[in-house]
């Protein structure tokens, strides 16, 4: 091995393939595709999981038991330390948090979580909280307010 040679012809950001512009550039006239066919046409795609006609693995594996996934809530978390950007003595219900951008759109609880430090007093308004998180935000003289669940979902 030659040290000096290591990394010859090795890039981090590898160029694209540019198709389709002429025969010059080795991927002109098909583009890659090959000569006629499914996949030689626009719109052609195989769907997750085709095993090219063979029995896919998701149909041959039994399928037992309740699966929740569907029912379950989507609870969404997060941490006491994000909450340090707000304002002393603000407000923090799901919609301020929702409208600051700081959780996703679609969710049916908020659970607050007790990583980070937090130094600032807040209301503190969710559905859920960890026991922790609730220690930091009394102890820094803020308030706990937990949401009935029942009128959790903000934007399901």
């Amino acid at each position: 091995m030659i040290l000096n040679d290591v990394h010859v012809g090795i890039q981090k950001n590898r160029k694209r393939k540019r198709i389709g512009r002429g025969i010059g550039s080795g991927h002109g006239k098909t583009a890659g595709r090959g000569h006629k066919g499914f996949f030689s046409r626009a719109g052609s795609s195989r769907r997750t999981g085709f095993e090219g006609g063979q029995m896919p693995l998701f149909r041959r594996v039994a399928k037992r038991g309740f699966n929740n996934n569907v029912f379950s809530p989507e609870v969404v978390t997060i941490n006491v330390g994000q909450l340090e950007c707000l304002d002393a003595g603000a407000e923090v219900t799901p919609e301020v948090l929702l409208n600051g951008g700081m959780i996703p759109t679609r969710f049916d609880l908020l659970k607050i979580l007790g990583d980070g430090e937090i130094t600032k007093a807040l209301k503190v308004s969710a559905h859920r909280f960890s026991a922790s998180a609730e220690e930091k935000i009394r102890k820094a003289g803020g308030t706990v307010t937990v949401l009935s669940t029942a009128a959790g979902a903000v934007n399901s």
